[in-house]
């Protein structure tokens, strides 16, 4: 099995499928001719997307925490091309099954944030077409500035976060919304940052001795690890510079693992850094992890 366990707690990869998304709103203001040479585009501009997300198991507690769940299965026909989505390479029901897990099972849903594709699974159609919830026992947890922002976006971002996502959440009576910098159990809190989106809370775990970081998407790939190589999607591309600055330098410091949610390639990374600059070191799976 493909985990790690740290502390009380086992972390396990869960892949939901692939997806694609323009290079060039992935890259921002970074020139072709540079980011497709680290990764390369289709005929229709649109670069390779992990839809990773992470099962988190407590020994302590015995709850059983899903961090994100993909895009879902809801898209019609012209949305599944727009995005190419792929779920021959995995499904968030199957990824679940191979370790052990029914939906049901799942007591708590944290979310990076409420994007379509880290929240879109979620939720799904039944066979008469009624949006039914597909964790009906988790409490959701999401991040108070967050939930403002995803119920109130402004025109730049309103794209992102789709009604039939979060409507259920709201309705459900089980919404919890966090603070930031979220402690849920010993070695398991929440570190927010606010470029990409207002209230994004990243997923910090630790023993001690080792630490991994869930990217989400303050890193959606490798490629993204250069300072200046920011997404056309973050609505604070400044804010994100400088979280970057911070996050990059303590995590050479303190030798952190970054968990990769989009990156299609690299599962797990460490950065390394030299002459101020800053770029992926090793990649491996979590069960690599000593």
């Amino acid at each position: 099995m493909n985990s790690l366990k740290i502390g009380n707690l086992e972390l396990f990869p869960v892949e939901t499928g692939r997806f694609r998304l323009d290079g060039g709103a992935m890259f921002g203001v970074v020139p072709k001719t540079l980011w497709s040479r680290q990764i390369p585009a289709d005929d229709k501009n649109r670069i390779p997307m992990a839809m990773r997300c992470m099962l988190v198991k407590s020994q302590k507690t015995d709850r059983i925490y899903l961090i994100d769940n993909g895009c879902g299965n809801k898209f019609n026909e012209k949305m599944e091309k727009i995005y190419s989505l792929d779920y021959e390479h995995s499904n968030l029901i199957d990824s679940l099954s191979q370790i052990g897990v029914n939906p049901e099972e799942i007591t708590d849903m944290v979310y990076t944030h409420l994007h379509f594709d880290h929240c879109g699974g979620t939720t799904d159609y039944d066979q008469e077409g009624n949006l039914v919830e597909v964790f009906p026992n988790a409490t959701y947890h999401v991040n108070k500035r967050h939930w403002e922002t995803a119920n109130h976006p402004n025109d730049r971002e309103t794209a992102s976060f789709f009604p039939e996502n979060i409507d259920p959440i709201k309705n459900s009576g089980r919404l919890n919304l966090t603070e930031d910098n979220c402690e849920f159990e010993e070695g398991f809190k929440t570190v927010v940052m606010d470029g990409h989106t207002e209230g994004q809370q990243l997923p910090h775990f630790t023993d001690g001795k080792k630490t991994i970081i869930y990217s989400a998407d303050l890193f959606p790939t490798f490629a993204h690890i250069p300072l200046p190589w920011i997404m056309g999607y973050d609505m604070k591309p400044l804010q994100t510079l400088k979280e970057k600055k911070a996050f990059l330098k303590e995590a050479v410091e303190n030798q952190w693992y970054i968990y990769m949610e989009h990156d299609a390639e690299h599962e797990i990374i460490t950065i390394n850094e030299e002459n101020g600059k800053y770029a992926m070191d090793q990649s491996m799976k979590i069960s690599d992890i000593e």
